[in-house]
């Protein structure tokens, strides 16, 4: 008999529905319970999705049968309520960041380590096509030793994206602002294709909008490899433009725009090398709204492969932790003028 997994949506917002969507697309996997302080988005959400509607989190972790967790709630809540979860005995998912701090991070690793239970991450990035087929030839070393890289995030949000939210744009419940809510993605990107970072130098500003966090940052970033890349961050940058990723090795170069492979130029033939493209989502950069879930679903359907065959998600805990990990130490250059070395030993086994 299949086997079916009861998974509880943690959060009312659009991430929450989001994960909703991409669960009810997965074969076997039933929504079981729902749970939002708001109790009128966790009643919406449980009309179009089902499962029970709880805003007590204690009631909500006890609901049984339920497996699984996905936490799409503010990212500074998310260890503790993943912490509380895998108390419960349940396998948690957590929407990016893992959270605002390491320190956080390592709490909710080690709760869930000492519990038994998977810890994931949503970072689609992973999954989707051309990232994918990029990742392939980096590790086959079709691109050669690895030395520039340069990344764009230049997305535009509104006035009333940070004035209307009561967690978006505070330090308490976001951990920052274009960095770490849009930024992350692909500041993770950058550790999966590249490595460890070494040493970053960085400024973190608010050009435009009122909210104590940054809108607009930049940064250079040293990794543990030689190489040597550019960041730039933003929600400030009006209408909004699509993510790009530049990569260059001895071999050639690399164009990423958004998800898709839009420039190939390496040495030799490169005739086997075909861009899948995949979705496009290009509404990223102006809306915080995903209209396309597949990437969440692949994601969760990797979590769920893990947790059935006791293997390892596509991002864990320990993963999610070293874009946390470089976003703190580009705030901290920011803050204090200066460059800040990381520990690339560390940076990837979520050791403290």
């Amino acid at each position: 008999m299949a086997m079916t997994f009861h998974v509880g949506i943690l959060g009312g917002g659009n991430i929450s529905e989001t994960h909703a969507r991409a669960a009810r697309e997965i074969d076997g996997v039933e929504i079981a319970a729902i749970y939002g302080e708001n109790r009128e988005k966790a009643e919406r959400l449980g009309e179009l999705y089902g499962g029970t509607v709880y805003t007590d989190l204690g009631s909500f972790l006890a609901h049984r049968p339920l497996e699984v967790i996905a936490i799409g709630s503010p990212s500074g809540l998310h260890a503790e309520q993943g912490c509380q979860a895998a108390q419960h005995g349940l396998h948690v998912l957590v929407e990016k960041p893992i959270d605002v701090t390491t320190e956080r991070a390592d709490r909710l690793i080690a709760e869930c380590d000492k519990a038994g239970v998977k810890l994931g991450v949503f970072f689609q990035d992973r999954v989707a096509p051309d990232i994918c087929t990029l990742k392939g030839l980096v590790d086959d070393g079709r691109l050669g030793k690895l030395f520039l890289a340069s990344a764009h995030v230049k997305w535009y949000r509104p006035p009333e994206y940070y004035s209307q939210s009561r967690w978006r744009g505070t330090w308490a419940l976001d951990g920052g602002g274009a960095l770490m809510n849009q930024g992350v993605h692909t500041v993770d990107l950058l550790l999966w294709l590249i490595g460890d970072a070494a040493r970053v130098y960085a400024k973190a500003v608010t050009a435009l909008h009122n909210i104590e966090v940054e809108d607009t940052a930049v940064a250079v970033i040293e990794f543990a490899n030689g190489a040597i890349a550019t960041l730039e961050a933003a929600t400030s940058v009006y209408p909004g433009y699509p993510r790009r990723l530049e990569l260059t090795g001895s071999e050639g170069t690399i164009i990423l725009e958004h998800n898709r492979i839009v420039s190939l130029n390496l040495r030799g033939d490169t005739g086997d090398v075909v861009g899948t493209g995949g979705e496009d989502g290009n509404a990223s950069q102006s809306s915080p709204v995903v209209s396309d879930v597949s990437g969440h679903r692949k994601i969760f359907e990797d979590f769920l492969h893990a947790i059935k065959t006791n293997g390892q998600p596509r991002c864990d805990g320990r993963e999610a932790r070293r874009s946390v990990e470089l976003i703190q130490a580009i705030y901290e250059s920011s803050r204090m003028e200066r460059a800040v070395t990381l520990n690339p030993s560390t940076a990837s086994r979520g050791t403290m």
